[in-house]
């Protein structure tokens, strides 16, 4: 098993480290010949907008729209949310994304980066198949840096894990859709990397 980290622009490094310390191999994803080697794909968070320029200026658009079509595993995180949602809410005149999920995301939902948050969130599919980390909570502790949120979902997607309190409380962060797996927020920044683990399980049973 090989898995890319998308390295554009964003928390590269970061999802590097998460994915290797769970003992894959691991490598970023920045021309075609290096996508084309790779069984799955961590699109990190960032810039949404930048990160849609980036695709575009290193010819990957195409292909990454392929490789998602045909089956590729590929968890996005944040601004890969947004990259792998079918519709932007608010999207700028000019963005684009890869699509692959039948989701409908508002871009920075949650306000601006001072409005930046954690809740320990539950995420029950998460929980029963992976293991807690040693001095991590049972709950999973999600950050959310100018996170997107999911208004509107596809009959195929399933809810992963909605917010608990305050006056986001009920809206949509994680969601998967067969191969696809995204969140709103940045697992890849604490340290628990149980979001990952389930990812690598996805990859693994999608291999032939």
């Amino acid at each position: 098993m090989r898995v890319g980290v998308l390295a554009v622009q964003g928390d590269v490094r970061e999802h590097l480290h998460a994915l290797s310390s769970l003992g894959v191999q691991v490598v970023g994803v920045r021309r075609l010949r290096e996508l084309d080697d790779v069984d799955a794909l961590v699109i990190p968070g960032g810039e949404s907008t930048t990160m849609d320029k980036m695709v575009r200026a290193f010819d990957l658009q195409e292909q990454l729209r392929k490789r998602i079509a045909g089956g590729m595993p590929v968890y996005g995180s944040c601004a890969g949310m947004i990259m792998l949602a079918d519709r932007i809410a608010d999207a700028r005149p000019d963005q684009e994304t890869l699509g692959g999920l039948d989701i409908t995301v508002r871009r920075n939902a949650f306000g601006r980066q001072v409005d930046s948050f954690e809740e320990d969130l539950d995420i029950p599919a998460i929980a029963r198949m992976t293991t807690v980390p040693e001095g991590h909570p049972a709950a999973f502790k999600a950050v959310f840096i100018r996170a997107p949120w999911v208004e509107e979902l596809g009959d195929d997607v399933e809810v992963l894990a909605t917010v608990k309190t305050g006056a986001a409380a009920g809206r949509v962060v994680a969601v998967r859709s067969g191969n696809l797996l995204a969140t709103s927020f940045h697992p890849e920044v604490t340290g628990d990397h149980r979001i990952h683990e389930y990812f690598t399980q996805m990859v693994r049973a999608a291999l032939p």
